[in-house]
């Protein structure tokens, strides 16, 4: 094994044997939680620190505490993006949780249908991580204008990692992603690719120009969003803010949602005691008051 190897070898070492200390632990946490709500509390510090090896890596820095440095230093802005990016968490499925699916398709669309002058139905997919969420309420909204004249659709994805925003651009999925799209959507919906052994599929175009994408910071002052919308979907991302963030980003989120309009969240997430201004219809859907 030739010198040049040998150090790099060496220097790979060095980083799997890296430890986060508590300082730099400390900073960063602190910064995460208070810049973008995500809560890093001490039991989390492994997975921070595996999560940010890819950034080590690929700046090939060799310690935590110089990566910091860097982090906090002149190249800021750049790097705390990427950094966002290994740190947030983007789990997401086609049909995810379908029975709001079902609650848009049953009560939602049909009520807004009939009593709707424009028939354009807004909504925002808040925390869209690679797009599997909007691109199956575009599959919905689909189905339902096909059977309604002269209803329309646009959705809007925002989300804080700048990969996951990409992902959802290109529209690009494994086959084993959308096992849980029926048959017949997968044929109206998806473009299988042609080439031999790629296993990929791609949502058709006309689903895709009815979405748009931007980042988007929940802990902002202000979310620079100008359109307001019939339903918001905020799903499985508050449970990694804290209640106090949760009230505020819940509040921000619906000073775009119109009176009467719907707000989805997660499961495992409520909007108990906090101050918000929606009513429970059923476990986690809510309107507007």
């Amino acid at each position: 094994m030739d010198k040049n190897n040998i150090n790099k070898t060496s220097d790979l070492q060095s980083l799997y044997d890296a430890k986060l200390s508590d300082t730099d632990f400390d900073k960063l946490s602190k910064y995460i939680q208070g810049e973008y709500g995500i809560k890093m509390p001490p039991e989390k510090r492994v997975m921070l620190q595996s999560r940010l090896q890819k950034r080590l890596r690929a700046l090939n820095i060799a310690s935590y505490s110089d990566y910091v440095k860097y982090a906090f230093g002149n190249n800021s802005s750049e790097e705390i993006i990427h950094m966002i990016d290994v740190v947030s968490t983007n789990k997401t499925d086609f049909f995810r949780e379908p029975s709001h699916f079902d609650f848009m398709k049953n009560e939602i669309l049909p009520e807004f249908y009939a009593n709707s002058p424009t028939k354009h139905f807004k909504v925002w997919s808040a925390g869209c991580s690679s797009g599997e969420e909007p691109y199956t309420i575009a599959m919905v909204l689909s189905e339902f204008a096909l059977q309604n004249a002269s209803f329309d659709y646009s959705i809007f994805g925002t989300d804080i990692s700048t990969i996951v925003l990409k992902k959802a651009f290109d529209a690009i999925y494994p086959l084993t992603a959308v096992d849980v799209v029926s048959l017949e959507m997968k044929k109206k919906y998806l473009l299988k690719s042609k080439k031999k052994g790629d296993n990929l599929v791609r949502v058709i175009p006309t689903l895709r120009n009815k979405t748009k994408y931007g980042r988007l910071n929940f802990m902002a002052p202000s979310y620079n969003v100008t359109e307001m919308y019939d339903l918001i979907f905020c799903r499985n991302v508050l449970i990694y803010f804290d209640r106090d963030n949760q009230e505020r980003v819940i509040n921000k989120l619906c000073e775009n949602l119109k009176p009467g309009g719907y707000f989805f969240l997660g499961h495992s997430e409520s909007i108990t005691g906090i101050k918000v201004p929606l009513k429970h219809i059923q476990p986690t859907v809510f309107r507007k008051l």
